[in-house]
């Protein structure tokens, strides 16, 4: 269990830590000569950990770098001078943070009578009052003669068997809020475990900046280990870093959680004694370990009361790590006040409709700690899905988890894209609506092409979730598929007789070369046909999905189109894209012709064109057989 002292300056934290773990907390030159702590300090028992915390006005930026960390808050106090201003702005930024266990060290009992003993006492029960410790265990004590020592210890390490280990879920996540070089293991990082377990040899990554990293070794709360978890403080000794690319408020993570943000959707709290929070606010971000300023946009208001909470999105001054779940504080522009603080949502919000009514619904689902419920909302209001990916990285979910959150809501999941039954039912009421209104509009037309059935039914549907979509009416047998084109099974149009008979003339021509085949002046050449004759025709047959016009007055039949579709997915499966040469030598012929092909690909959204590769969207299936 991590414990972290709060509370005023001079009022004995470092001193009650070394009383209680045999360890001076004030490392640094500076504290030493001036007798307060400056930076955090850490100390450990074989069942406890210790941050020990500055109690100054002006360093309430380390003390918060420390206390994001903490499981358990020790609210210390001199009996003397009792609460004072620094004990209550810890005690509300613990609040925030969300800390509900604790407890008091009434410190210096030796300095006061029994009076001022007792209403110190009575001060403390009103501090404490309306607030998450309210009715925690005080203890009296004089560190510096080892009164009542033994029983707050007694205490903490009783708290420390009963406490629940921080589930070990998700991927390896690390506040880092210390650097260090230690001769013979090199780069040496500091911190609390957010999420996840990190074991000697774990490639890992330096976020934001991107660097990948080795652990070489580990030190879990002060001892040698192979592996440590969540809650836990750990030591690294990195390999492939240096300690000046370093600095406090980065982050250690699985490779796959890097996605450092410039904005979050959060819930804000305003504490009761500050001034209203108002849109557009100017604050400092504290998360993790990092500071950083930024701005409050509220996304329900113009101003959030004191006392009162909120949505809102931070946009900050730069990037950092961050995941729904992470707690921070907000201070004034000036780095005086502790204004509120919250708890991080979404990490990946919407650039548009923010402040809509769906929207805020969202964010007071995802306000849930249980991530079933944003996601059944999310699947329910998505019409395209939800696309897991960011979901599940957003709450460092790993497969197994979302898996079984799928399994329990009964998602259609297809790829990476979830959707909720009533929308997966609703989407295929969809598909044959468009598709019966298609044959309406135009009862001359065999069907309708794949892709534009697709954007018919809904324009930001992907191709794989159509494609699913459409199997099962295909395979049922209320949607019929001619080559290329999509149909209601009753629908049936058929080249008028004299069309027909022309085309079966003219068909073996095609046929003859179906991957070079005549353009339109060369077949009116050789069959004698008039070339305006020839050219209705070959619109005609297309309409009808039996030839494509690959390029201008170039028809291809429509089996050619399908085995050259399937060809280019070949090539992509075979080199990850399609090229002009290699098509070319697939099938004959110039490599002008190759050219025409892929861009014809192109432009019926098929392939999709990246410099002088064709990469595949589609799949062969929607050219039929």
């Amino acid at each position: 269990m991590i414990i972290g002292t709060a509370g005023h300056i001079d009022h004995g934290k470092t001193t009650l830590v070394k009383a209680l773990t045999g360890v001076d907390c004030d490392r640094l030159k500076e504290e030493k000569a001036r007798g307060i702590t400056v930076d955090l300090g850490y100390a450990y028992t074989p069942t406890l950990g210790f941050i020990d915390v500055p109690g100054h006005e002006k360093l309430i930026h380390n003390m918060l770098a420390g206390a994001t960390g903490i499981d358990f808050a020790l609210l210390v106090i001199a009996a003397d001078d009792g609460p004072m201003p620094q004990t209550r702005e810890h005690l509300e930024i613990l609040e925030l943070l969300g800390l509900r266990q604790g407890a008091v060290a009434l410190t210096k009992i030796d300095a006061v009578g029994s009076e001022r003993l007792a209403q110190a006492h009575e001060e403390i029960t009103a501090l404490l009052a309306g607030t998450a410790l309210a009715g925690a265990p005080v203890f009296p004590v004089a560190a510096t003669r080892g009164e009542g020592i033994a029983e707050l210890r007694e205490h903490l390490e009783t708290a420390a068997a009963a406490a629940q280990a921080r589930v070990n879920g998700g991927g390896f996540r690390l506040a880092i809020d210390r650097c260090f070089t230690l001769a013979g293991a090199g780069t040496i990082v500091t911190g609390t475990a957010f999420a996840g377990t990190v074991k000697v040899g774990d490639q890992l990554l330096l976020s934001p900046p991107k660097r990948p990293v080795r652990v070489r070794s580990l030190r879990v709360q002060d001892a040698p280990a192979e592996q440590g978890s969540a809650g836990q403080r750990i030591a690294l000794a990195l390999a492939g870093i240096e300690k000046g690319e370093v600095a406090r408020g980065m982050w250690l993570l699985d490779p796959s959680l890097h996605a450092p943000v410039r904005r979050f959707d959060a819930r804000l709290r305003v504490l009761p004694g500050q001034p209203a929070l108002r849109h557009w606010a100017q604050v400092h971000l504290h998360l993790g370990a990092e500071d950083v300023p930024a701005r409050v946009a509220l996304l329900d208001a113009d101003e959030l009361a004191p006392g009162s909470s909120g949505w809102a999105q931070l946009i900050l001054e730069r990037e950092i790590g961050a995941l729904a779940g992470d707690r921070f504080i907000l201070r004034d522009a000036g780095a005086r006040h502790t204004l509120g603080g919250g708890v991080v949502l979404d990490i990946f919000p919407p650039s548009r409709k923010k402040r809509s009514a769906e929207r805020l619904a969202l964010l007071a689902a995802l306000a849930d700690p249980d991530p079933l419920v944003a996601l059944r909302l999310a699947a329910e209001q998505q019409a395209a899905g939800v696309d897991l990916l960011p979901w599940a990285l957003n709450h460092n979910l790993d497969a197994a988890s979302l898996d079984t959150l799928c399994r329990k809501l009964q998602l259609t999941v297809v790829g990476t894209t979830a959707f909720a039954p009533a929308r997966w039912q609703a989407l295929t009421e969809r598909l044959l609506a468009a598709l019966a209104a298609e044959h309406e509009r135009a009862p001359d037309l065999t069907g309708v092409e794949r892709d534009r059935l697709r954007r018919l039914t809904l324009p930001t549907l992907s191709r794989p979730a159509f494609d699913a979509l459409l199997a099962t009416p295909l395979a049922d047998g209320r949607i019929a598929q001619t080559n290329a084109w999509l149909h209601l099974p009753g629908h049936r149009v058929e080249l008028a007789a004299a069309d027909r008979d022309l085309w079966q003339t003219l068909k073996p021509l095609l046929d003859a070369a179906p991957y070079g085949p005549p353009r339109v002046r060369d077949v009116a050449r050789a069959s004698g046909v008039p070339e305006d004759t020839v050219r209705a025709l070959f619109k005609r047959v297309a309409r009808h999905g039996e030839a494509w016009p690959v390029a201008h007055d170039h028809y291809f039949t429509a089996t050619a189109v399908a085995d050259l579709a399937r060809r280019v997915a070949a090539l992509n499966a075979r080199d990850g894209h399609a090229r002009a040469a290699p098509l070319r030598d697939e099938i004959g012929g110039g490599r002008k012709v190759a050219i025409h092909i892929l861009e014809f690909f192109d432009r019926i959204g098929y392939t999709r064109r990246v410099r002088d590769t064709h990469i595949l969207r589609g799949s062969p299936e929607q050219f039929g057989s």
